[in-house]
């Protein structure tokens, strides 16, 4: 029989030793699950790290051990919570397995409470290079995104860039490898932000793009100019449009228009899909579907301009 009772579902994605069961220990020592509830714990790897039956048992978890992803079925969690009847479910998920299949198997009452990412950043520039896409499609579902075992030499801030490029809601955590979290990551731009107006070169508006979400208030009553494709959103003001650029974060399949929502009094004179050189002011607007502020330029000119000599931006 169908349960109507709603279970929060706790999602770890990562690599094999990219820290995720470690993670789930120290959560469990810290006694977050010492709340008298029942806590199922499906495990889609065997781990490097094995976990202690007295913790287990203290914080009264069940494990069930899923060792295909054949097995990642809406009938097998239905069946779960038929004979077990858990108060939550984690689910330390098998970072070679397709992140959607999880999701669409997830029954109704099944809601996703939380989406944890952990990485090993010592491998971190080596998974970017040999297998790129596996790597950041774990992010997809993350709000959290942990790089451990991190070191003041590593390129953090380019670590950051990447991951908040294939998720930008996600909050991104760096700890050290003396376990102390350092989130004061701070970027070299390959622009002056000081500048009367900050100009944009064709193969920086990736970087571009990802600090002035995350940074806004630095952008806030500055100018900017910048090259862009002119893009006409289905609901819109008149006046407004959105230059912007496609942009890769991990392969040719991932492929997207990125771009600033722009206030422009000359707007119907555009065309879209024409590049053009943009002159504007960045102001801090708010959208219903995004959670806090985000940019938006108010246009003094826009101009046409030549394509750029790579079309699709990276963003490393």
């Amino acid at each position: 029989m169908f349960r109507k009772k709603e279970i929060p579902v706790y999602l770890f994605f990562g690599f094999l030793e990219g820290g995720k069961t470690s993670f789930i220990i120290e959560t469990m020592k810290e006694g977050q699950f010492r709340d008298g509830n029942r806590t199922v714990y499906i495990m889609c790897e065997e781990g490097i790290e094995e976990v202690d039956e007295d913790l287990l048992l203290e914080n009264k978890f069940k494990v069930v051990t899923i060792g295909s992803q054949d097995e990642i079925t809406m009938e097998r969690f239905m069946e779960i919570d038929r004979k077990m009847k858990p108060d939550r479910v984690l689910i330390e998920y098998n970072g070679m397995w397709d992140q959607d299949t999880v999701i669409e198997a997830l029954p109704e009452n099944w809601l996703v409470g939380e989406g944890i990412a952990a990485v090993d950043a010592s491998t971190y520039q080596d998974h970017l290079n040999n297998m790129k896409m596996l790597m950041l499609n774990q992010f997809t579902y993350a709000d959290l995104i942990l790089f451990n075992r991190c070191t003041s030499d590593m390129d953090l801030a380019g670590f950051k860039r990447t991951a908040r490029a294939k998720n930008r809601r996600a909050q991104v955590i760096f700890e050290m490898t003396d376990g102390t979290i350092n989130n004061n990551i701070k970027e070299e731009l390959p622009y002056n932000i000081d500048s009367p107006v900050i100009e944009i070169e064709d193969d920086d508006f990736g970087i571009w793009y990802i600090d002035a979400f995350d940074h806004l208030d630095n952008y806030v009553g500055k100018r900017v100019k910048f090259k862009g494709q002119v893009y006409f959103p289905k609901k819109r003001e008149k006046d407004v449009f959105v230059p912007g650029r496609f942009a890769m974060t991990c392969c040719a399949a991932d492929i997207q228009f990125v771009g600033f929502q722009c206030r422009y009094e000359k707007t119907g004179e555009l065309k879209e899909k024409e590049f053009c050189m943009v002159t504007a002011t960045v102001r801090a607007a708010t959208m219903p579907e995004v959670d806090g502020p985000v940019p938006f330029l108010v246009a003094d000119t826009v101009e046409n301009a030549d394509k750029p000599v790579e079309e699709v931006v990276m963003f490393n």
